[in-house]
């Protein structure tokens, strides 16, 4: 039993290292398209369900391969949930096998900044709304060609509008 302890803590230093070292994406602030949104907590309670707030204002993660997106095929564009800038397209989606909703790319560079977040050991770039600052998920460097990024994001922090005739 000792050795099967001391090897899942080895392999968790190991995965954290590999972690920590991973992100190298610099961080930038987008600008938004249409001025910042600021409410008070209160606000964004009463307009989000305990989901979306958990997500979008809290920071936190939906399980993997539960979220409304990670698998539609529906062409439209994904705003934010919490103020409706458009963020991605259907046409820059992809199937990254993660369980989340992954895009190469934003509908605009300014329309998300990228943080960086260490928390949980880990370094990672975070991926939030230029015009509310709500958590969308992280951005990692194992995304597809022209890019070669992954916009990991999480459903409950977007809502897409279907194309129009679609």
């Amino acid at each position: 039993m000792r050795w099967i302890i001391t090897a899942l803590v080895v392999l968790g230093c190991l995965i954290g290292a590999y972690a920590w070292l991973g992100s190298d994406i610099p961080e930038r602030e987008g600008k938004p398209m249409q001025g910042k949104v600021e409410k008070p907590e209160s606000e964004w309670r009463a307009q989000l369900t305990p989901e979306q707030y958990r997500v979008a204002r809290e920071k936190g993660t939906e399980r993997a391969f539960t979220g409304a997106y990670w698998d539609t095929k529906t062409p439209g564009t994904y705003e934010c949930i919490c103020c409706g800038q458009p963020l991605f397209t259907s046409e820059t989606k992809f199937d990254s096998g993660t369980g989340w909703p992954s895009f190469w790319q934003p509908v605009e560079e300014n329309s998300v900044s990228l943080h960086s977040d260490n928390a949980w050991l880990m370094r990672r770039t975070e991926v939030v709304c230029s015009r509310c600052d709500a958590h969308l998920g992280h951005v990692f460097k194992d995304g597809p060609k022209p890019t070669g990024l992954r916009y990991c994001m999480n459903s409950a922090a977007l809502k897409l509008v279907p194309k129009e005739g679609k």
